[in-house]
């Protein structure tokens, strides 16, 4: 027995050690994530190395207790200013576009894996919820600056729309273990009443619960390596406390953790450090699980069906989905396009696929199979495709700040300050003379070993390191302050525009200068008023208003959405974003116009041409008879 439990602790710190390893190679080469730590467990399952794991209730409950804690650590990283501006596009694709996403996979999955109906719904409810964790680290493994309302979008879809995938299939998986066959009727009206009761009270739980840790933090002098520890056994609390009353215990706990995230609670730094670290942990444990259940060699059997529907799901599913969800937020064409195509499914998916094994459906293994084969193609395709499609449409943005050392230090007993470790970076504003605001209180400055009054060092120098006492939430401003300036790529030179120009000057200036064709009532706003009003009243870091003969690109926003700097370019510097046809249903309509116009002209044509000849030429006029003759 002791032997035992020394071998089992060996070999799972080894696996855990292999997969940490790993992200040095996905972030050498840009590959996801997910995929090596699947491959790892797959390596090392059945078919691999030997080890023998078909313990589906134990699976099930370790990948759930581990989704529950990236949820939890999703939602407390996730800003309030963030989930204002995507909670429309995000709450429809988590909602209405995992209903669609279900119905039209559902649909191609009865055809070629001859299922069910319920069956196949099951199968696309398993499928239809998308994974963050991959998407968000190939967008830092290959430092890409997303926009932030793309990048926004993606974040909070992918936090919300688990918890509605989760509740079609559990539905879906006891309907068909019970051998009901409810009319359509029946069944939709029970999806929709169980769907309302289910969120319903998760979300009132998970309000409850966020409240509850922000005040049992503040209130309790717990010590501070005790606290992190504290935070995350209510959060999972929170989960289990949802679940048992019927509610949604995923929901509660992404709501939970957004709370908490945006409240003034104590120690927030040595939270996120935590939570953070045990995000990490989480997924490691739970894709390595799953790919340890997966049973490789009974793929082949399914392997071209399969394929086939994660083909389907990635270039018709999706996309559909994501343009009948996005329609009435009128989003630009190339950022519907990267949210479509940004669906990768992950560990959700294959942990959902195994509630058909503990229903013990008849086609559970089946289903399991599917959905691992369909993630597998989703991660080698898409996830090795993130960075250049974005580059392609154009939704990389030049970095707003360039190198930052900074350390966040949490005070014992303050509640709400903080101090912050600067290292003064050459070139930044701060080593070119500029003064530190007033409510940033700097404290001690060490320079060369030494250690002096911020009041007796005089001006600060690059390589100087600064104490600095501030407010908690602080202002972007200091990180400004204290960072180099950012390495512009040759390609971005001019991504800018030619010279700035002040927000606050007035509009009419720039009629009189360069006879854009502004009305009368835009003619008596200022330039940053006018810019945010043709951007539909939210201004975004690089964005850009084509007016007449001139382009206005917005270069900073503060902390309100207040335009701050704008750029002005006498020609459109923006990259032409070329959409891929599947991807945007506007782009297949403008293909769908031309080929009618194009097939429509030669007919025209010859029609005109036949007209001409049959036109009777006319004769001749009677010549008049000469006078006299």
């Amino acid at each position: 027995m002791e032997h035992a439990i020394y071998l089992v602790t060996l070999v799972g710190t080894a696996l855990v050690v292999a997969a940490a390893f790993s992200s040095l190679i996905a972030f050498r080469f840009g590959a996801p994530l997910l995929l090596l730590f699947l491959c790892i467990g797959l390596a090392t399952g059945t078919d691999g190395l030997g080890i023998h794991f078909d313990n589906a209730r134990i699976a099930y409950f370790a990948g759930s207790l581990a989704l529950a804690v990236i949820l939890f650590d999703s939602g407390f990283g996730t800003p309030l200013n963030a989930l204002r501006q995507a909670a429309g596009p995000a709450l429809s694709l988590a909602t209405f576009g995992v209903l669609v996403t279900t119905g039209l996979f559902g649909a191609a999955a009865h055809y070629l894996l001859h299922l069910t109906w319920l069956e196949s719904f099951l199968l696309g409810a398993a499928v239809a919820s998308t994974d963050a964790a991959a998407v968000f680290f190939l967008l830092r493994a290959g430092e890409i600056n997303l926009r932030e309302r793309v990048r926004s979008t993606l974040e909070v879809e992918s936090g919300t729309n688990d918890p509605i995938a989760i509740f079609l299939t559990i539905t879906l998986v006891e309907v068909i273990a019970a051998h009901a066959n409810p009319e359509t009727n029946v069944l939709v009206t029970s999806l929709f009443l169980g769907f309302l009761l289910n969120m319903g009270l998760g979300a009132i739980v998970g309000v409850l619960g966020g409240l509850a840790i922000v005040r049992l933090v503040d209130r309790l002098n717990l010590d501070h390596g005790l606290l992190p520890i504290f935070v995350l056994t209510l959060s999972l609390m929170v989960f289990a406390a949802a679940g048992a009353i019927g509610g949604s215990g995923f929901l509660a706990v992404y709501i939970a953790g957004l709370i908490a995230g945006n409240s003034d609670i104590r120690a927030v730094t040595i939270l996120k450090r935590f939570q953070d670290g045990m995000s990490w942990l989480a997924q490691i444990i739970m894709f390595l699980i799953l790919g340890l259940f997966a049973t490789p060699s009974q793929f082949p059997a399914i392997m071209v069906p399969a394929v086939l529907l994660g083909l389907f799901l990635m270039f018709v599913a999706r996309p559909i989905a994501v343009w009948l969800c996005l329609v009435p937020f009128r989003l630009p064409r190339p950022e519907v396009a990267f949210v479509s195509w940004v669906g990768l499914r992950g560990a959700v998916s294959i942990l959902l696929a195994i509630t058909p094994l503990l229903g013990g459906l008849e086609n559970g293994r089946v289903i399991f199979n599917t959905a691992f084969i369909i993630v597998l193609v989703s991660l080698v395709i898409q996830g090795w495709t993130v960075g250049p499609l974005a580059r392609r449409l154009g939704l990389i943005v030049p970095a707003r700040l360039g190198p930052l050392d900074k350390v966040e230090l949490e005070l014992p007993g303050s509640a709400h300050h903080e101090l912050l470790a600067y290292r003064v970076a050459h070139g930044s504003p701060v080593a070119r003379g500029e003064r530190i605001p007033r409510w940033a209180r700097p404290s001690l400055v060490l320079r060369d070993g030494r250690s002096m009054r911020f009041q007796d060092m005089g001006r600060l120098a690059a390589g100087d390191q600064v104490y600095i006492f501030v407010p908690d939430r602080y202002p972007r401003l200091l990180d400004k302050l204290f960072a180099s300036r950012a390495v512009v790529d040759p390609e971005d030179a001019d991504f800018f525009g030619a010279f700035a120009v002040d927000p606050a000057r007035s509009a009419a200036e720039l009629e009189v200068a360069y006879g854009p064709g502004l009305t009368d009532a835009e003619q008596q706003l200022t330039v940053g008023a006018l810019v945010t009003a043709r951007l539909g009243g939210h201004a975004e870091y690089a964005d850009r208003v084509l007016l007449g003969p001139i382009e206005l690109i917005v270069r900073d926003v503060d902390d309100k959405g207040k335009i701050t700097g704008l750029g002005l370019s006498f020609e459109p510097t923006a990259p032409v974003a070329r959409v891929p046809v599947f991807l945007s249903a506007g782009e297949i309509g403008d293909r769908l116009s031309a080929f009618i116009r194009n097939w429509r002209k030669p007919t025209e044509t010859r029609a005109d041409e036949a007209r001409v000849d049959e036109t009777p030429t006319p004769e001749p006029a009677p010549e008049k008879a000469a006078p006299g003759n």
